[in-house]
């Protein structure tokens, strides 16, 4: 009863930073934990700031998907270059592209057009294997606020980058009545799955071919 009680307390104050306009979790790449106190000295909490090097990065991963450039060529051209990725790590095509259903990856943060969204899932245990569960929540639970300060990405370049994500994801027959669903057409694990590994970079061994494993990090990563 009291874990449930703290819960609900916690998302409340939450909510009240979102609805201020502040951060209420983790900040994305691109912006700065900004920390500073009130004439009381309390500590003011979810001010965020833009980190210009890191939103020139994010710029140019938009402007290289327009251009045509796919979230695999990036993510090699970044890593080539030495760019830190979020927080520190190399990038993926995947930290680039994300996912359309959670709102996530680099082309999909709609935090870079100054539009802060909170709630839009929460987390359950699942009673078997007692891990924590990711479920979407209801639109209508969903809180949005413009925070017009923190944007980094012009509205005309957001908007063609959606209208090239959404045509690959159309091409990719992704949405397709009767497609089957991803764990209906995943690999099914073997005896080596996931134990062996790249000699050069440490990076996992997978599938890239019919009957060979290959370094996912190269493949990936570049």
């Amino acid at each position: 009863l009291f874990l449930k009680d703290l819960a609900q307390k916690t998302l409340r104050g939450m909510r009240g930073r979102i609805e201020a306009g502040k951060a209420a979790c983790g900040k994305s790449f691109g912006y700065d934990i900004v920390r500073s106190v009130d004439a009381r000295g309390e500590p003011i909490r979810g001010e965020r700031a833009i980190n210009q090097a890191e939103a020139s990065v994010v710029r140019r991963i938009f402007t290289m998907t327009a251009a045509g450039a796919r979230p695999v060529a990036i993510a090699k051209q970044l890593n080539a270059e030495r760019v830190p990725g979020v927080d520190g790590r190399s990038w993926r095509d995947t930290t680039i592209r994300g996912d359309l259903k959670w709102g996530t990856g680099i082309l999909r943060n709609e935090l870079y057009i100054g539009r802060l969204i909170w709630n839009r899932s929460r987390f359950i245990k699942d009673p078997g294997s007692h891990k924590r569960v990711r479920r979407m929540n209801p639109e209508d639970q969903w809180i949005i606020e413009e925070v017009p300060d923190l944007r980094i990405v012009e509205q005309d370049l957001w908007d063609l980058v959606q209208v090239r994500l959404s045509d690959v994801r159309d091409a990719s027959g992704a949405d397709a009545p009767g497609r089957p669903k991803f764990h209906e057409r995943r690999r099914a694990q073997h005896i080596l799955s996931g134990k062996v590994f790249c000699a050069a970079c440490g990076g996992t061994f997978g599938a890239t071919g019919k009957d060979y494993l290959g370094c996912t990090a190269a493949n990936r990563q570049g």
